[in-house]
C-alpha cells in the first residue's frame, strides 16, 4: 500500500538533512581526531611536520609499506612501551651511558630525547628514501663529535660500531618484545626474523658491524653483553628519571601503565641487573589489557592520520591506476 503524498518525504527534502546530519559527524570527528593527536603529541614531545611525510608521491622509502618495520612501528603503545625498555637496558653499558650523559641534556629533558627517538624512527621506517638517508647521515655527523672517557677510564666514540651494536640490539629487540606482548596479532617466527633483518639496514648505515639477521641471535647476542653492564648511579639516576617521565595529571595513570608494560617486556636477566621483581602472569596479563584497552583512543587517531597513514597515501599516490 502506498503511502499518501504529505507522507511521504522526496529525495531533495531529505538531502539537506542528511548532508547536514554528515557535516556535523565530519566536524565532531576532525574535533575529536584533533584534540587526541594534540595529547599524544604532549606525551611523546613528537614536533615532527607530517606534511614532510607526504612527498615524493609514490616514493617508498626503505622498506616500503609491505615491511614488517612498517606493521611493528604504526603501533604506539609498542613504540611507547619499547622506546621507554630500550631506553633503560642501554642505561646499563658504561660507555653508551657516558657518551649519552656527557653529551646530551637527557637527564633535564628527557622528553624532548624521546621525541628526537620517535623522530629518527619515523623518519627512517616512514619517510622517503631520501628523509631516510638525511637522518641517519645526521646521526652519524653527530656521533663522530661525540667522545671522551666513561667512570672506569674506558674510552669510548659514539660511532664505534660496538657501541652502535648495543644500542641497535637493545633498540629492536624492545620493540619486538613490545609488539608481540602487546599486539592482538603477534608476529610470526618469519615475520620476527623478517622484522630483524629490516632494521639491520637501518644499523648497519649508522655504523654497526655483521648485525644478527634472526629474532633468537639477537637476543642471544643481546644476553652475552650481562657482564659488561653495570646498574651504578648513573643508571639509578637514569632510571629514576623516566620512572618520573614528565606529563600532565590526567595523563600519569597511563603513564604507570605504560612503565610497567616497558619493565614487563625486558628479559629476566636485565630485571636481576635493575633488580627489578618480575611480574608474575596476572599481574602481566591485567596490566597488558589495561595498556590495549586505554590506548585504542590513541590508535584510532594514528591509523588515519599519523605518519604511517600520511607515508601510506603518499605511496598510493604514486601507482597508477589500471
Amino acid at each position: 500500500m502506498r503511502q499518501p503524498k504529505f507522507l511521504r518525504l522526496t529525495s531533495p527534502t531529505l538531502e539537506p538533512i542528511k548532508n547536514q546530519r554528515m557535516s556535523l559527524a565530519h566536524i565532531f570527528k576532525t574535533m575529536a581526531l584533533n584534540a587526541i593527536g594534540e595529547r599524544v603529541r604532549a606525551i611523546t614531545g613528537s614536533t615532527a611536520s607530517l606534511d614532510d611525510f607526504a612527498k615524493p608521491k609514490g616514493d617508498v622509502g626503505l622498506f616500503g609499506p609491505d615491511s614488517v618495520a612498517w606493521q611493528v612501528h604504526a603501533n604506539f603503545t609498542v613504540m611507547m612501551v619499547g622506546g621507554l625498555s630500550s631506553l633503560i637496558v642501554q642505561s646499563l653499558h658504561p660507555r653508551a651511558l657516558a657518551a649519552v650523559w656527557d653529551h646530551s641534556d637527557f637527564r633535564h629533558k628527557l622528553k624532548e630525547r624521546l621525541g628526537r627517538t620517535a623522530y629518527f624512527v619515523a623518519a627512517t621506517t616512514y619517510g622517503s628514501e631520501a628523509m631516510a638517508l638525511n637522518a641517519i647521515r645526521r646521526v652519524n655527523t653527530i656521533h663522530a663529535n661525540i667522545r671522551g672517557t666513561d667512570l672506569q677510564g674506558q674510552p669510548y666514540v659514539a660511532n664505534e660500531p660496538e657501541l652502535i651494536r648495543w644500542v641497535h640490539l637493545v633498540e629492536v629487540t624492545s620493540f619486538l618484545a613490545a609488539y608481540q606482548h602487546l599486539a592482538k596479532q603477534p608476529l610470526s617466527a618469519q615475520a620476527c626474523d623478517q622484522y630483524i633483518t629490516e632494521m639491520a639496514r637501518v644499523g648497519h648505515m649508522l655504523g654497526a658491524i655483521d648485525l644478527p639477521l634472526t629474532y633468537a641471535d639477537t637476543q642471544a647476542e643481546l644476553s652475552g653483553y650481562a657482564d659488561a653492564l653495570s646498574f651504578d648511579a648513573r643508571a639509578q639516576e637514569i632510571l629514576q628519571i623516566i620512572q618520573a617521565y614528565p606529563v600532565d595529571v590526567l595523563d600519569k595513570p597511563w603513564m604507570v601503565l605504560i612503565l610497567k608494560c616497558a619493565f614487563d617486556v625486558m628479559p629476566t636477566w636485565v630485571l636481576t641487573v635493575i633488580r627489578q621483581t618480575p611480574s608474575c602472569a596476572v599481574q602481566k596479563q591485567i596490566t597488558r589489557l589495561a595498556v590495549q584497552l586505554s590506548a585504542e583512543p590513541a590508535q584510532w587517531m594514528l591509523d588515519q592520520q599519523g605518519v604511517s597513514a600520511i607515508a601510506r597515501k603518499r605511496v598510493q599516490a604514486g601507482v597508477p591506476y589500471a
